[in-house]
């Protein structure tokens, strides 16, 4: 690492750049005492104290034992951890601060102007509102998914760094969504291994993504006019929460499309796509693609599914095997 990245890191965890400086020099120098680190740091006196007592509180560097002693760098885990707990307490306040005091603003400034719930966003804005939305998420994200889709480059790694860092995902996708190509096994199935939350409709009323319950996005989508440009947000209002309950109402009428990580009773990973795939509505052409089998030896697996469960029909085996954990 560079000495540039290093002071980098240290100063965005909140150290001095004296301090930096001293840490930069302790690395190089130590063991050694004191006053020969401070000398190649260029400090000396209370100033230099005072920056290497910056090191010793943040768990970095041994504290000075007696004058003339030996200084050295301690392993960081720990000082570390303490440093990005400090940051992070002063990143929310600073929040809290800065969104107070544009609430003050709002109240006093454009008291005389109607305060509009929604903001229409279009055109080339769009893609960077939409990844800003995901990473300002802190606790959930709810979606309602379908085509037709607008390029958003690393919207899956976004999606995928979102759950990592503890934000739970429920989406609800359309059929649509499952019989696009390479959709479900680039984009969906990856973002279901890694914890999101998924179920499936045969349509969606409306392209929505929910961030906790601050404000929601809707696309405008017509896609015989192919006008899908056009996205909107909504703040908080009656409009937000009539959005939410139309989420919540479609997830309870939603099948899963998330199975058990283990496969039970031996059940093959290609046949549990399947039944994903059929329990979403998608066509026996589409099925077939996305598990790469000939239709007849689709209609041959279907009908050995059906056999297992019991199942009569298509509807019948879909249900069954919702209630065998299957789906």
């Amino acid at each position: 690492m560079t000495k540039a990245r290093l002071g980098e890191a240290l100063l965005l965890l909140g150290l001095g750049e004296p301090a930096t400086r001293v840490y930069h020099a302790l690395l190089e120098r130590a063991p050694a005492p004191l006053e020969v680190v401070g000398a190649a740091a260029g400090l000396t006196g209370p100033a230099l104290a005072e920056a290497y007592g910056e090191l010793v509180d943040a768990g970095l560097a041994s504290p000075v034992v007696e004058r003339g002693g030996t200084v050295a760098p301690v392993p960081p885990a720990a000082g570390l951890e303490i440093l990005g707990r400090h940051r992070a307490a002063e990143l929310d306040e600073s929040r809290i601060t800065v969104g107070g005091a544009f609430e003050a603003f709002r109240r006093q400034r454009l008291a005389g102007y109607d305060d509009h719930p929604v903001e229409v966003v279009t055109g080339a804005a769009i893609a960077p509102r939409l990844r800003q939305a995901w990473a300002s998420a802190r606790q959930q994200i709810r979606q309602m998914d379908s085509p037709p889709y607008l390029l958003i480059p690393d919207s899956t790694e976004d999606a995928l760094a979102t759950l990592a860092r503890g934000v739970t995902q429920r989406v609800i996708y359309s059929r649509a969504s499952l019989e696009r190509p390479g959709q479900l096994e680039e984009s969906i199935e990856p973002v279901i291994a890694a914890g999101e939350k998924a179920r499936v409709l045969p349509s969606v009323p409306v392209k929505l993504v929910l961030i906790d319950d601050a404000y929601g996005l809707v696309s405008l989508s017509i896609r015989e006019a192919d006008v899908h440009h056009t996205m909107l947000v909504v703040q908080p209002c009656g409009l937000l929460s009539a959005l939410v309950a139309l989420f919540e109402q479609s997830w309870r009428d939603a099948l899963p499309l998330h199975g058990r990580t283990a496969l039970p009773g031996g059940l093959p990973p290609a046949d549990r796509r399947l039944l994903w795939l059929l329990a979403g509505g998608a066509a026996d052409e589409v099925i077939a693609r996305e598990i790469g089998v000939s239709r007849r030896t689709l209609f041959r697996r279907i009908q050995v599914l059906m056999a297992r469960l019991g199942a009569t029909n298509r509807f019948q085996l879909a249900l069954q095997a919702q209630r065998h954990g299957w789906l």
